[in-house]
């Protein structure tokens, strides 16, 4: 069980570039708890997660190769750690296919499609997980320039490669989208993230609503403080050492911690639930 021994040992810190490198994040975020193995629950699936590179949607990635899933990474320009990750999930006898690009494009995003469609002839799993927050004190310190870049990583990639993919998905698919608690308690420094995962909350419940008769499900899961590379290179160094100790549980989460709720909403198990928001934050409430 982990405890936030480990969260008072983390040093300030600061990565100068977006979204971040898990290869010089101290200490390094787990992506994949010690001795866990899969039970075969997503077995010859095939799965196209976005931001699979490191943090939660690495931990994704190496869950869902565990169950049995061939994985195809969207990622933006973290090459070191996309390959890392890709060797990780060779190393568990499944393929990983590395597909970089900017998101933000609705031409990469179909690039992207057609990529492993071409590599593995099929596609049952999207996970739509990459984001970037910005933080500013007020909203007047905002741009233009940082609102449509937020809103275009966020929430225009969500809408870019679910429209690309939707036409391959069959009766059984499963679309799990990120969002956060930010869309619930706001934020006063993240507004335009913050508004962008509200959007995603919405794109869910529209989106399963318009799918349903398809036999496709779709859902997401809405993380609290999570330790990632994005957390060195988007907040003020000190920021690190006192992460996640507003939460009740009094700590921030390990990416291995969240993704099981992704490994559940893409398998069987969870076949009753579509439109529907996962909340592992902590211990927070938010009534969503």
């Amino acid at each position: 069980m982990k405890d936030s021994a480990k969260e008072k040992s983390r040093p300030s810190q600061n990565q100068h570039h977006q979204p971040g490198i898990e290869s010089v994040l101290l200490p390094r975020s787990l992506s994949e708890t010690p001795g866990v193995r899969g039970s075969g629950r997503l077995a010859g699936k095939i799965a196209l997660i976005t931001g699979g590179d490191n943090g939660i949607g690495r931990a994704v990635a190496l869950a869902f190769a565990r169950e049995g899933a061939s994985v195809a990474i969207g990622y933006f320009e973290e090459q070191t750690d996309a390959i890392e990750t890709r060797k990780h999930i060779e190393s568990i006898g499944r393929s990983c296919l590395l597909l970089p690009g900017d998101l933000g494009d609705s031409r990469e995003c179909e690039r992207f499609v057609i990529a492993t469609l071409a590599k593995y002839d099929g596609l049952d799993i999207l996970v739509n997980n990459a984001g970037e927050p910005q933080p500013q004190e007020s909203l007047e310190k905002i741009t233009d320039a940082q609102l449509e870049r937020t809103f275009r990583t966020n929430i225009f990639a969500y809408f870019y490669l679910t429209r690309a993919v939707l036409p391959y998905l069959k009766k059984g698919a499963s679309i799990i989208n990120t969002t956060s608690v930010t869309a619930y308690r706001g934020n006063p420094n993240l507004i335009d993230y913050s508004s962008t995962k509200g959007a995603i909350v919405s794109f869910t419940r529209s989106l399963a609503l318009s799918v349903a008769e398809r036999g496709i499900r779709v859902n997401a899961v809405a993380p609290g403080p999570i330790w990632t590379p994005s957390i060195s290179s988007t907040y003020p160094k000190e920021a690190a050492e006192s992460f996640g100790f507003d939460v009740p549980m009094k700590r921030a989460a390990e990416p291995d911690e969240i993704s099981p709720c992704y490994v559940f909403l893409a398998s069987d198990e969870s076949s009753y639930l579509s439109g529907q928001v996962l909340h592992p934050n902590g211990g927070e409430i938010v009534n969503g």
